[in-house]
């Protein structure tokens, strides 16, 4: 398929990063002024205060991670709180159904991955694109499918 992007490429939902980050940050800042601003707290009081803000915006940051990297030899899948390397020879399905948060790998194993680095929230045109583009990768670059009908399921998504 000559429509393929150059490897390697990363998906990840930019719009949504944007905002978990930016919040996150102004949070900080915020609650740290606050901190130092108020004349009443103790250093124990303030530290604490700051230590709450950094979590905050740790818990943004760790939200904001996911992304789908794929390159020559397969895909990486980072998600919340893991990563999964798969062989492109695992990866039977792409998809990304009305409805669904985010995209899922049919593996060869009998199971299912989500990849929250693809997900129509803020963005749904650019979910789709990014869905179809990891499907023809997928199908390119995988064993094939004998039946002809793998990642079939994925044009019902229209938008």
């Amino acid at each position: 398929m000559s429509d393929l992007p150059v490897l390697p490429v990363t998906f990840r939902p930019g719009r949504t990063r944007a905002v978990l980050l930016t919040a996150g940050a102004t949070i900080f800042v915020v609650i740290t002024t606050v901190a130092l601003l108020l004349e009443k707290l103790g250093p124990g009081e303030r530290v604490s205060f700051v230590f709450t803000a950094a979590l905050i915006f740790g818990v943004l940051a760790m939200l904001s991670r996911p992304k789908v990297v794929a390159d020559e030899s397969g895909v990486t899948v980072v998600n919340i709180t893991g990563r999964r390397r798969l062989a492109w020879a695992e990866i039977l399905r792409v998809n990304l159904r009305p409805g669904d948060p985010w995209v899922f790998l049919d593996l060869s194993d009998g199971t299912s991955l989500p990849a929250l680095g693809i997900q129509p929230g803020i963005a749904k045109q650019r979910a789709i694109s990014d869905a179809r583009t990891l499907r023809a990768l997928a199908e390119a670059r995988g064993t094939g499918d004998p039946d002809g009908q793998r990642g079939g399921q994925q044009d019902e998504h229209h938008g």
